[in-house]
């Protein structure tokens, strides 16, 4: 009997030890796949970043990261504004496909809807812990004008893959100007609700346009509506009342955003995880820390870019000191080209001086010239990743598929459907890339890396608000990007076998 029990014992420790190993091996495993960050900056182009060779700006933060990965000649965002190229990002489609992806609105309901696959939801299948920080501008709720500020905002990032979100509630120029953390408004009084119009004024709240005296920090551009609820002496698109607790301080965005991504750092460098770090800085209005305020001698907006640089070595530290950087993959990147004035006095063109945001291209943000949408791009993977500089044809559109070929997954039918697998030339492995980009702002346009075909449009040419080429003409455009980088001289009439390569692409594209 005693050694049956004995036996017994044995069996039972075998089958632990066994059990034991099995976790073990599952551990090892998963401690194997890399991290993987996504850090897309607000309105940051080209030229802002001195490892691009600008010379009148120094990012030594990015210099760094761009020292342990490959940096981009030629990588392209699908959009040349905010929601539709953070819309192309998570999901792998073309914004264009759709007829809502414009520019959301403060009370804007959830351009991604719960049924869409995502990147966040293929990272989670995984077996990753996955989290969003920082700026959004792709709704939250159901429909526009329906949130329920005050309460569980529904449907919100968890339902797109997200275990944890701490998002700006619209951008930094729209109301409601409040994180949400989890889908719940942070620091919220519940004696003081939250309202929000985007009609109406409400009674009582003074407005930019009326009270300039209460704008003690910045005062709008003329024309361009920020003028409205005035909130941290700066006032904005939409109208608001409440919630004066929960406010943020503009100065204070930068330092929010980041000491939440270094927090979810620590609390998951234990196990694989996918962080999206959206920042805000660039983005009007621009009111940086005083840490950097009178730092760049370009003012705010130049102020900006050096409190985005410290926000990289702000995650760069953390993974050091979490022991993790060599198996984190950074995508450092912007979701569109630069703008200069983009709504308020902030002398940001006065200041400028030598300096060119949007580096050798034509155009800027909201423009369907290369400025708009050729953005900088630097992955890093000390693990894996050999340094050195890439110009292969790379678009945001397909991180997706990337992402699920980095994890071995077999993406479901219908996720990411534009999305193709480049991970080798996201990796430096391949030079050539993509044998085309599709892009859209106003027109649509299509490169091949060396000859980039714009679509006719009715939209206007330029935009005098931003003082801005938008690229727009009722007539077919040509350019070849190899010998002429500032899309100067439209070849359409002398290479007409070119366009019609070209459009027939595009119509392809359309057709899907």
């Amino acid at each position: 009997m005693r050694s049956t029990i004995v036996l017994g014992i044995g069996a039972t420790l075998l089958a632990s030890c066994s059990g034991n190993k099995q976790k073990t091996e599952e551990k090892v495993a998963q401690q194997q796949k890399p991290n993987v960050i996504f850090l897309i900056a607000d309105d940051i182009g080209y030229g802002d970043l001195s490892c691009n060779g600008s010379k009148t700006i120094h990012t030594p933060n990015v210099e760094r990261l761009a020292a342990r990965g490959v940096r981009f000649t030629d990588a392209h965002a699908v959009a040349a504004t905010s929601t539709p190229s953070r819309y192309s990002l998570f999901t792998g489609h073309y914004a264009w496909r759709r007829n809502d992806t414009g520019i959301a609105a403060g009370d804007a309901g959830m351009v991604i809807r719960p049924e869409q696959p995502t990147v966040a939801d293929m990272f989670r299948e995984c077996g990753y812990v996955t989290g969003a920080i920082g700026k959004w501008h792709l709704g939250l709720g159901d429909k526009t004008g329906t949130q329920d500020w005050n309460g569980f905002i529904t449907p919100g990032p968890t339902d797109i893959g997200f275990d944890y979100s701490y998002l700006m509630a619209a951008t930094a120029d729209r109301v409601p100007c409040v994180f949400v953390e989890n889908q719940r408004i942070v620091n919220l009084d519940p004696n003081d609700p939250v309202a929000v119009n985007y009609k109406e004024p409400f009674p009582g709240e003074p407005l930019g346009k009326d009270h300039p005296e209460l704008l003690t920090k910045l005062k709008p551009s003329p024309n361009h509506g920020h003028d409205m609820a005035i909130v941290n002496g700066i006032s904005r698109i939409g109208y608001m009342k409440g919630g004066k607790q929960a406010l943020w301080e503009d100065e204070n965005i930068a330092d929010s955003i980041t000491c939440k991504a270094v927090q979810f750092i620590e609390n998951h460098k234990d196990e694989p995880f996918f962080l999206y770090v959206g920042t805000n800085d660039a983005h009007v209005p621009r009111w940086p820390h005083p840490r950097f305020v009178g730092k760049s001698g370009m003012g705010p907006r130049g102020d900006a870019l050096l409190q985005f640089d410290w926000t990289v070595g702000q995650v760069m530290d953390a993974l050091e000191k979490a022991g993790i950087a060599e198996n984190t993959l950074i995508v450092l990147s912007s979701d569109n080209g630069p703008v200069v004035d983009d709504g308020y006095a902030d002398r940001a063109v006065e200041l400028l001086g030598d300096h060119k945001p949007w580096g050798p291209f034509r155009g800027g943000k909201y423009s369907i010239f290369e400025a708009g949408t050729r953005i900088p791009m630097i992955v890093s993977w000390p693990a894996q990743v050999k340094p050195g500089v890439s110009d292969a044809l790379v678009s945001q559109v397909d991180l997706y598929a990337s992402m699920a070929s980095l994890m071995g997954k077999t993406l479901e039918e219908g996720a990411g459907p534009d999305s193709q697998d480049h991970l080798d030339a996201f990796l430096g492995k391949d030079l050539k890339g993509r044998d085309y980009v599709v892009e859209v702002a106003g027109s649509l346009s299509v490169s091949d890396g060396e000859w980039k075909y714009i679509a006719p449009s009715n939209g206007a040419a330029y935009q005098k608000l931003t003082n801005i080429e938008l690229g727009n003409s009722k007539e077919e455009q040509l350019y070849n990007l190899k010998q002429d980088i500032g899309e100067q001289n439209n070849l359409a009439a002398e290479h007409p076998e070119i366009v019609a390569k070209l459009k027939a692409i595009l119509e392809k594209e359309k057709a899907k």
